[in-house]
């Protein structure tokens, strides 16, 4: 009992010194921070991923993920999304959005993604390696049955030689339909 008298004792003694300019204030991590923090330790990604932390290591709950695909239609791409984590993580999904301009049938032009595992599928358990293989696995197995580009989807299941002239003009810069896509080669 004296030992826990002797430690609240010495976290007052450095909140005084922290708030006197003695020292740096110590921030409480959220149950959320703390478990993304090993989430983000653990994180066994596939090489053609990769995660960095645009506004430093100290904000953890915001990052980014590049993802290039080393097989299928979007083989040699390179797409960028961006994680917020809620303080509440894991008991909410990250909000995931796609940065890169895509033709896809399961992500749709302003950057939302369809990923079960982002919505009615979530649960605690799921991590954010989980989420990072989901995202890779949408680049090499385009889901057309649950789309958020319905014409993205209906080219891919009634033409994928199609679909794939087009996933290769929309990444190489150009138009598909009246819509233009910025090079991601």
């Amino acid at each position: 009992m004296i030992g826990l008298f002797k430690v609240k004792e010495k976290q007052r003694e450095q909140a005084q010194n922290a708030s006197r300019g003695g020292g740096a204030s110590v921030k409480k991590q959220s149950a959320g921070e703390l478990r993304l923090h090993k989430d983000i330790s653990e994180l066994n990604l596939p090489s053609s991923c990769t995660i960095s932390f645009p506004n430093g290591k100290d904000d953890l709950m915001n990052f980014e993920v590049s993802i290039k695909p080393d097989d299928g239609y979007y083989h040699n791409g390179t797409f960028l999304f961006t994680f917020q984590v809620s303080p509440v993580y894991p008991h909410e999904a990250p909000k995931v959005k796609c940065k890169t301009k895509v033709y896809h049938p399961n992500i749709d032009l302003e950057g939302s993604v369809c990923l079960n595992i982002l919505r009615e599928d979530w649960k605690p358990v799921l991590n954010i390696n989980t989420v990072i293989y989901g995202l890779f696995h949408l680049f090499t197995e385009p889901n057309s049955e649950d789309p958020l580009n319905h014409d993205a989807a209906q080219v891919l299941r009634d033409n994928p030689k199609l679909f794939e002239t087009n996933v290769r003009r929309a990444m190489t810069g150009g138009y598909v339909g009246q819509t233009f896509f910025p090079r991601c080669i």
